[in-house]
């Protein structure tokens, strides 16, 4: 399993919905691992795509709008990673879609979406939850 608790970062919506996103990225990786035809892999794939093109707006969403609440001093910083992988996610997709979804470049994506996530919530979400906790407000 690849979420830990460590993981949390106190905000329980931010930490239910990055639960989310980690059991949805090992599903998508243990499908992509699976000993059988890439023709056979490719509902989950689809599926998978199309919930982080959704679900990473929302929860980015939501996590800005907690920031503006909490006045998070890295708020502006933490858009635009948040910005930027949004739109690396939307290009993948739609290139995959485009191109047929290549068992080369979905590799790739499955691998820095894990590697994105786990270093996104390890280092930069972390920063806010030490904001939260020394402004006392968790």
């Amino acid at each position: 399993m690849m979420w830990k608790d460590k993981y949390k970062i106190g905000i329980p919506l931010v930490d239910k919905q990055h639960k989310e996103l980690f059991d949805r990225v090992e599903k998508f990786v243990e499908a992509l691992r699976k000993d059988e035809e890439w023709d056979a892999k490719l509902p989950e794939i689809k599926k998978t795509l199309a919930f982080m093109k959704n679900y990473v707006v929302e929860h980015f969403d939501d996590e800005e709008v907690y920031q503006r609440k909490i006045g998070y001093p890295l708020q502006k910083e933490h858009h635009l990673i948040h910005k930027d992988f949004t739109e690396y996610v939307m290009q993948c997709a739609a290139s995959f879609e485009k191109e047929g979804y290549p068992e080369k470049g979905v590799q790739q994506f499955a691998g820095k979406l894990l590697a994105w996530l786990i270093n996104h919530v390890v280092a930069t979400d972390l920063k806010m939850s030490e904001f939260v906790k020394k402004d006392g407000d968790l």
